[in-house]
């Protein structure tokens, strides 16, 4: 299996998973986002494979390169832009406390120094 086709089935399951969430949060940001995190795969994918920190099987990639960067490497920064908001949104309802404003032990003045 080529890195690309596991990077396609990554993505289409990761989309596939959290579409319901992916829906509610604003498009721009998740865009922007991406494009910020490709920028950055490009230029320091660049560097470390012209440093010879890391180097590609050659059967397992496409051979398109982007600046130095394959292009199988973008998967990862997009694999990030969608999946990191669609955590930090499921994790941030389930901790998120269910009281009510007229609750006990809600009203937060009484809580300064006297």
């Amino acid at each position: 299996m080529t890195n690309l086709v596991l990077n396609v089935l990554v993505l289409a399951a990761l989309v596939a998973v959290s579409w319901r969430v992916l829906r509610r949060l604003g498009a721009s940001a998740v865009v922007r986002t991406a494009v910020v995190l490709c920028v950055l795969t490009l230029v320091f994918d660049t560097l470390m494979i012209a440093a010879d920190l890391y180097v590609y099987a050659p059967d397992k990639i496409l051979g398109v390169y982007l600046w130095g960067a394959p292009l199988e490497d973008f998967a990862y920064p997009l694999a990030a832009a969608l999946g990191v908001p669609v955590l930090w949104t499921v994790l941030g309802d389930r901790r998120r406390p269910a009281s009510t404003p007229d609750a006990p032990g809600t009203d937060r003045r009484d809580e300064g120094v006297r």
